[in-house]
């Protein structure tokens, strides 16, 4: 992690916080030890360099296979970057390549650090909050450990200085952590990893003020749903329902 506090407290930490003017609240519901699973929404491009950058300890973001694989001179300092900063690859084509990948992921978190999760598994085409994808909960869950709400507000990226990408004064909010720990003996039962996860969803909600779209937000980015459309799916909140009741095994 030598050269993630390099780059976090020399370059990126100064920028976000001085250059886009970065406030953070409750970073004493951060927990100071122990493996996490941070949840957060994603609203901007420049949430990745965001919220790390605000957080008490190193947090580790995956990333996309093909990014550690580039072949021009751009994607090559790119995939320089991410493994100097010991990012996770996440290869999503299934199988082994996705086997490995999520046992990267607990090997980061058996050893204590901080993986983080954007829920909506993509950037949210409105600004608004969509439905949550059940892995976050699944990686919390089978490697027991809390999760950890984090919302951004106004991290839009707009033109900055010389063409770069800029941030006009980002909030970002940490909640209390949340203790799913009567669910770890079912990591894998769907009712519960549903609602684990809305319960995260919700949580995030509650610091961020924003609407809740009950659809994946990848529909509307592919424009299999337009925004007019997805205002039909529009819920006071993510679940809300009873927790599951998980019957003791014979």
């Amino acid at each position: 992690m030598w050269w993630y506090r390099f780059f976090r407290f020399t370059i990126f930490r100064p920028m976000v916080r001085f250059s886009y003017k970065t406030k953070v609240f409750g970073l004493e519901n951060f927990p100071r030890k122990g493996g996490a699973v941070l949840a957060s929404n994603h609203i901007g491009a420049l949430d990745s360099l965001v919220v790390p950058a605000m957080m008490p300890r190193p947090i580790t973001f995956p990333a996309k296979a093909e990014l550690f694989a580039g072949k021009g001179a751009g994607a090559k300092i790119v995939a320089w970057f991410l493994k100097t900063i010991k990012m996770v690859p996440m290869d999503r084509s299934g199988g082994r390549a996705s086997a490995d990948a999520l046992k990267a992921i607990s090997d980061v978190l058996a050893d204590g650090h901080v993986i983080a999760f954007y829920p909506e598994g993509t950037r949210s085409p409105d600004g608004r909050l969509y439905k949550g994808k059940t892995g976050m909960a699944r990686m919390a869950l089978s490697n027991q450990v809390p999760v950890i709400p984090v919302g951004v507000i106004g991290s839009q990226s707009v033109k900055g200085p010389f063409g770069l990408p800029w941030a006009r004064r980002p909030v970002v909010i940490v909640g209390e952590p949340l203790d799913f720990s009567d669910f770890y003996a079912t990591p894998g039962n769907s009712k519960v990893l549903r609602y684990v996860t809305d319960e995260a969803m919700a949580a995030i909600q509650a610091l961020t003020g924003q609407d809740y779209i009950d659809v994946y937000a990848s529909r509307v980015k592919s424009g299999d749903l337009s925004p007019e459309e997805a205002d039909a799916f529009q819920l006071p909140r993510p679940g809300g329902g009873d927790p599951p009741v998980i019957e003791p095994k014979a």
